[in-house]
């Protein structure tokens, strides 16, 4: 299992259009970025891939790191960031499996899977595939299982991918706050990677209109205000799934200067073999 990070910024990415704040010309200078979210799960043994989100970044994105078109996709949730790249199914897919929770969201009225489906409902290639939470689904020789978790006002999902003839495993956590699920957790747990979504490092819930929540037992705020983990909730919830390495993504440039290039935080186009 080849894993590519495409995209690790949240909904602005890193540098930001506009902006000149330290940590966005640090980036420049360093010379890497963080567009938005998308990751490129790669099955060497069958040469399929799937592909999980499809950021407004899918076009730069693939030009930039070169890998093999996806046979299928995932959506984790409607938020414009995660699933506005699927435009980009227009004359470049002939066919594209995209698999969506079939779970209706009492906010929207709809399942993921209904919202794709009425989005795109002109894109002739795009071919939604209701998916059922904490049931695995085999796609691209590998064995799905999304996994609901806690992204207010809106559903939202993470997801394990593992390979059943290998035994590796990736976790994504979705975009989420801490209160990530028992059940999803199990399902999460015991990774060779974890990508976890930390937005900001916990110091910065003091700027959030609604502070930090999930406080550790010194305090310490694990999500910043309702719906993302901060970097120190993120490294808690990698600690508890047992997770064997983690990269912490949806970073946004919020994070100071000195913070943001630091480890484990992940930039565009690393790659990990599983």
């Amino acid at each position: 299992m080849r894993v590519t990070l495409l995209g690790t910024g949240d909904t602005t990415g890193t540098p930001t259009v506009g902006c000149e704040c330290d940590t966005c010309k640090r980036a420049r200078k360093l010379g890497v970025e963080r567009t938005r979210f998308s990751v490129h799960v790669e099955n060497d043994r069958t040469g399929e891939s799937l592909l999980v989100d499809c950021s407004p970044d899918f076009r730069y994105q693939f030009l930039r790191d070169d890998p093999p078109l996806p046979e299928a996709a995932i959506i984790t949730h409607i938020h414009f960031d995660h699933l506005d790249g699927l435009g980009n199914a227009f004359r470049v897919f002939d066919d594209l499996a995209v698999y969506a929770a079939d779970e209706t969201d009492p906010q929207t009225g709809q399942s993921v899977a209904e919202t794709v489906a009425e989005d795109y409902h002109y894109l002739s290639a795009v071919d939604v595939r209701p998916t059922t939470p904490l049931e695995a689904t085999r796609i691209c020789g590998f064995r799905v299982t999304l996994v609901p978790v806690d992204h207010p006002p809106l559903s939202g999902y993470g997801l394990a991918v593992e390979d059943p003839e290998t035994g590796a495993k990736l976790s994504i956590s979705g975009d989420t706050s801490y209160a990530v699920p028992a059940r999803s957790r199990e399902v999460l747990a015991d990774p060779d990677l974890f990508l976890a979504d930390a937005i900001v490092p916990a110091h910065l819930c003091a700027t959030h209109p609604a502070g930090g929540r999930h406080e550790d037992e010194t305090g310490v705020p694990r999500t910043f205000g309702t719906k993302h983990m901060t970097r120190e909730g993120a490294l808690d919830l990698a600690d508890e799934l047992g997770a064997d390495r983690t990269r912490l993504v949806h970073v946004a440039h919020y994070y100071p200067p000195e913070e943001a290039f630091e480890e484990p935080l992940a930039v565009d186009g690393e790659q990990y073999d599983l």
